[in-house]
């Protein structure tokens, strides 16, 4: 059934408060004269949402999200029951300014209400306005007789709480575009996704329960297919276990994730029993005599494999030392990944980590690539294979070659401007100019160029004032680089975008990718990240070269970022006409 034949979602506002909870059926015969209308919300399973203000500048909310079968009864027993074991309903039952929507639909049943209220987890979770969000479950349903009626239903409901309070309720679009909605644990799990969930949560239960000790579980799959939010479901289900508080840890040994997986912690309040460390902190905090629970590993291909200033006084392999200091260890890993000579995995160490494989997992579902199974498939020929084919013609995805990397600039300033449309999109470019954390001498900045086209690298730019003011309720810090405005400036690596998706990428293919004889090849000596055109100190002392493999991963990445649009260019003559050729 398509959204406009469906009936409009009827929704009931009112105080949270004692006189409520003991009088709310009246009310809402009160409030709806239509008896079918009454009908709905007194005698239909129903989702409510409790939100109540906090006392600050900026609109600050703490929300709890529920469904059920007896409204009356089930506020009855949040303001006179649930305070008496549990903080947050003690905080909201003394809350002098705590409002309830109240929500029905006649197509409403008890797997549909589960789903509503899921779905309506997922996308208060990106809000952010919305400081604590209380629920502790995730009740995604799977599939049952209106399954197909749920989403246009959703967007019906959330469309009119946004005309009665937009803040809480903005436009859809705008959440949608926020990492931690990417990356929010109540994300609707694919078949694929279930099933492997499932065998992760018996395999940690029994290693607990046994009492097991280095117990690995490998997520692996290509950029895309759901990785991070397979990882973000089960973290958030094990810390929210009631029956048993376990002692859990995520890790992620990079900035701009560890932003993410931050907010989400601190809005689900998962800090009691969960926490989020780099690996190095985690290693040196904890004894293997005395493991944790679980440990979760996302982009686990981004841990240090050799000594370093960061990493120093233990072994020479940072998920060894992980895996000797929890008793399950849940990774996602992808060697097409791997950007740093000091995250290659050498032989003697791959055999250890084979030897702690208890079980692994691979995702093959493209979740990130809006486009036909053609397209994707000629994206990872050009990637894995090296082979530029002609492309398909795919009216989903937005697939452009263009002449000069300022037209590619221009048009990707023009789609983060549709904002409302087009969301984030971030111009990007292989690691093949001169860059460093140090501001130059001249006060100039590090440039990309080509010809007369220049722009600066990422983390360069200070945001304005301006800048500022289009970001509300949350501090700009804590936003990932792609998500702050004045990014859309700068041009972004694989050190800032990598974990993340785009809506439009446009690619500035640098030097260090060539067009020869009908192949791709790698140029090391073009590339200026030292991480990848340096030889790599073995174990054993001798020296090792893996640049090519690490240029190919980081052009995996960048041309992976795009959901619904990759526009490139190449600064190669021979590689910018080969691709012309196959995009034309």
């Amino acid at each position: 059934m398509t959204s406009k034949h469906l009936s409009s979602p009827i929704i009931f506002p009112g105080k949270y408060d004692m006189h409520t909870a003991d009088q709310l059926d009246q009310d809402i015969k009160d409030y709806f004269k239509e008896p079918r209308d009454q009908h709905l919300l007194t005698d239909y399973p129903t989702v409510y949402i409790i939100n109540q203000s906090q006392n600050s500048k900026k609109p600050n909310y703490t929300v709890y999200v529920g469904e059920t079968n007896d409204i009356q009864r089930r506020t009855w027993q949040h303001l006179h029951t649930d305070p008496l074991s549990r903080n947050d309903w003690d905080e909201l039952q003394h809350a002098h300014d705590a409002i309830m929507y109240v929500i029905g639909h006649k197509h409403f049943n008890k797997s549909m209400t589960l789903d509503i209220e899921n779905r309506m987890m997922h996308y208060l979770s990106g809000v952010s306005a919305v400081t604590h969000l209380n629920n502790r479950r995730d009740n995604a349903q799977s599939d049952y007789y209106t399954a197909d009626e749920m989403v246009p239903i959703f967007n019906k409901i959330w469309n009119r709480l946004h005309k009665i309070k937009p803040d809480l309720f903005p436009v859809q679009r705008i959440i949608e575009e926020s990492a931690i909605f990417k990356a929010s644990p109540f994300h609707r799990l694919t078949p694929q996704q279930l099933r492997a969930k499932g065998q992760i949560i018996k395999l940690t239960g029994q290693a607990l329960q046994n009492k097991q000790k280095s117990q690995l579980i490998l997520v692996e799959g290509d950029a895309g297919t759901g990785k991070t939010v397979l990882m973000s479901n089960i973290f958030y289900d094990l810390a929210h276990q009631d029956n048993q508080a376990l002692q859990i840890v995520m890790m992620v040994n990079h900035k701009q994730q560890e932003k993410v997986y931050k907010q989400i912690a601190d809005k689900l309040q998962m800090n009691n029993n969960a926490r989020i460390e780099k690996a190095a902190t985690f290693i040196r905090k904890h004894n293997p005599d005395d493991p944790i629970d679980a440990a979760f590993i996302d982009e686990a291909h981004l841990l240090l494999t050799q000594r370093s200033q960061a990493y120093y006084g233990h072994g020479t392999n940072e998920l060894l030392d992980i895996i000797k200091r929890a008793r399950v260890i849940i990774a996602v890993y992808d060697d097409k990944q791997i950007v740093k000579n000091s995250e290659i995995v050498e032989e003697e160490d791959r055999k250890a980590i084979e030897r702690c494989v208890k079980y692994k997992v691979s995702l093959d579902n493209q979740m990130r690539i809006d486009a036909s199974p053609a397209m994707v498939e000629w994206l990872r020929r050009l990637i894995d294979d090296q082979v530029i084919s002609q492309a398909p013609k795919d009216n989903k995805y937005d697939l452009r070659v263009f002449d000069s990397a300022a037209d590619m600039q221009e048009a990707i300033t023009e789609k983060a401007k549709e904002n409302q449309d087009n969301g984030i999109s971030r111009m990007l470019a292989t690691f093949d100019w001169p860059y460093s954390s140090a501001a130059k001498k001249d006060g100039s900045l590090w440039e990309t160029s080509d010809g007369s086209w220049h722009m600066p690298w990422n983390l360069q730019l200070k945001p304005t004032k301006k800048d500022k003011s289009e970001v509300k309720d949350i501090k700009y810090s804590e936003l990932s680089w792609a998500e702050q405005p004045h990014t859309l400036k700068e041009i972004g690596s694989t050190y800032t975008i990598q974990g993340f998706d785009l809506n439009y990428a446009g690619v500035e293919i640098g030097p260090s990718v060539k067009f020869r004889n009908g192949k791709i090849i790698f140029d090391p000596s073009a590339s200026k990240d030292k991480k990848v055109y340096q030889k790599r100190t073995m174990h054993d002392g001798s020296k090792q070269a893996f640049s090519e493999k690490l240029i190919k991963n980081e052009l995996n990445i960048l041309l992976t970022r795009g959901v619904h649009g990759l526009y490139l260019h190449a600064y190669d003559k021979e590689l910018q006409k080969a691709l012309k050729k196959a995009v034309e």
